[in-house]
């Protein structure tokens, strides 16, 4: 879970705007190869999806809608996680300990999103 001045987060918009912000803290130190750039684009854009959706989700105009808005987030969080492994397995990264963390967050919001697919069926 990420962490707010030393405080869970478990306002869920709040969770998945500090997961995308992280990303992109991130994304700006990786080295500067084209595979990087590429790949990092690719993680800010699912990674800032997550939270997008999300948020469409709440304010979804019924059932149908907020399921599908819930399923595109979670589909994000997982894309999120296979970029961030794909940049950890191709980069010799000195701060492994935030990858292992980014991974392990997008990771666990995958699974609180399918928890609220799984509830809201």
């Amino acid at each position: 879970m990420l962490r707010n001045s030393n405080k869970p987060v478990y306002d869920l918009e709040e969770r998945t705007f500090q997961f995308a912000k992280s990303v992109r803290l991130f994304v700006k130190t990786l080295p500067k190869t084209i595979a990087n750039i590429e790949d990092g684009k690719q993680l800010i854009r699912s990674s800032g999806s997550v939270g997008a959706n999300y948020r469409e989700a709440n304010e979804a105009l019924g059932k149908k809608d907020f399921l599908m808005r819930i399923k595109i987030s979670r589909k994000e969080a997982k894309e999120s996680a296979y970029w961030i492994r794909l940049i950890y397995e191709t980069n010799n990264l000195k701060n492994l300990g935030e990858t292992k963390r980014l991974l392990q967050e997008a990771i666990e919001l995958k699974k609180i999103l399918s928890s609220i697919l799984l509830k809201s069926k």
